[in-house]
């Protein structure tokens, strides 16, 4: 069944998500500060058997200086600087293997899949630490250093994203002119964020993207990971406000309201997971060129296969 408002409510539905003052101050320094520590690039070919696909094993210097890996993907034979995709992996998600997810190499782009740190356990394998501790919080990332803006857990992923453009733009098999960055959930959110974040992206995919639109998808969304938040603050019941000021600087809402590339968006009406008023809600705060995919009878995995082939022909295009 539909999980929330009809659609000729969603397209003109806004979020009540308040922009920090500081918002583009915080970012901006914090991007500055991992920009200090040299991106550092290590590619390492893997024996994976494929024909069609070069596989590299990467690392670079994310948020702090910390080594984050990921997998490079280029098509077999590639000669000349390529069209690249960074991706960033859904909630739980890493890397993957080494030969999973070829479908942007084998559509002719180099494909940078980030890990994500400290996750990688939940549905697909990862292989990067998070060396940053926090103060107490709720099972799972959502809440860990949830306290303040400068500890949050998403504070380094968005910047590891970041980051991973950088690198992207150093390598050889890469037109540093033509990466755009993809996501999926989680990722897609982080897609939004790091296509704010760096203005050198130039395009954004975010498909089902979330986290958004954290004041009503926290007060309606008993799902997990949302109710990570809703469990912690059920026992840090004085937190309330500082956990609301802490996660408006990472809502993607805000910063779709930086957003300076294309994008592409998806939805799924029937999602219970990500509610599609929080995706309208970014979408609609969206300030460059935007379309978006409706998929009235699908959840959280959106359009799937169709997604991929509708963001593939609008990456083509620019």
């Amino acid at each position: 069944m539909n999980t929330d408002i009809p659609l000729p409510g969603l397209e003109v539905y806004r979020s009540s998500q308040l922009e920090p003052e500081d918002f583009l101050q915080f970012w901006a320094s914090t991007v500055a500060d991992s920009r200090t520590h040299d991106v550092d690039v290590v590619l390492e070919r893997v024996d994976t058997g494929l024909e069609t696909v070069d596989v590299y094993d990467v690392t670079f210097s994310g948020f702090g200086g910390h080594r984050i890996r990921g997998w490079l993907r280029i098509p077999a034979g590639a000669n000349e600087p390529l069209p690249a995709v960074v991706e960033f992996a859904g909630y739980g998600g890493g890397r993957g293997h080494a030969i999973e997810n070829l479908f942007w190499a084998s559509s002719g782009f180099a494909h940078l899949h980030m890990d994500s740190r400290g996750q990688g356990s939940g549905w697909s394998l990862g292989a990067t630490p998070d060396p940053v501790g926090s103060g107490p919080h709720a099972p799972g990332m959502w809440t860990q250093g949830i306290e303040s803006p400068e500890s949050y857990y998403y504070r380094r992923l968005y910047t590891d994203g970041v980051r991973a453009v950088d690198a992207a733009r150093t390598l050889p098999a890469i037109d540093p002119r033509r990466v755009s960055v993809v996501g999926v959930s989680q990722g897609g959110g982080a897609a939004i964020a790091v296509g704010a974040l760096a203005p050198e992206v130039q395009a954004v995919v975010a498909l089902v993207p979330g986290p958004s639109d954290f004041p009503r998808s926290l007060a309606l969304n008993d799902r997990y990971p949302w109710r990570e938040v809703t469990d912690y603050l059920a026992v840090h019941r004085g937190s309330v406000a500082q956990v609301e000021r802490t996660l408006a600087y990472f809502d993607a809402v805000n910063f779709a309201r930086h957003a300076t590339a294309p994008a592409r968006f998806s939805v799924g009406l029937m999602d219970p997971v990500v509610l599609p008023s929080s995706v309208f809600g970014a979408y609609n705060a969206y300030t460059a060129p935007k379309g978006i995919a409706v998929w009235p009878y699908n959840g959280h995995e959106g359009g799937g296969p169709d997604d991929l082939l509708q963001a593939r022909r609008f990456l083509l295009a620019l």
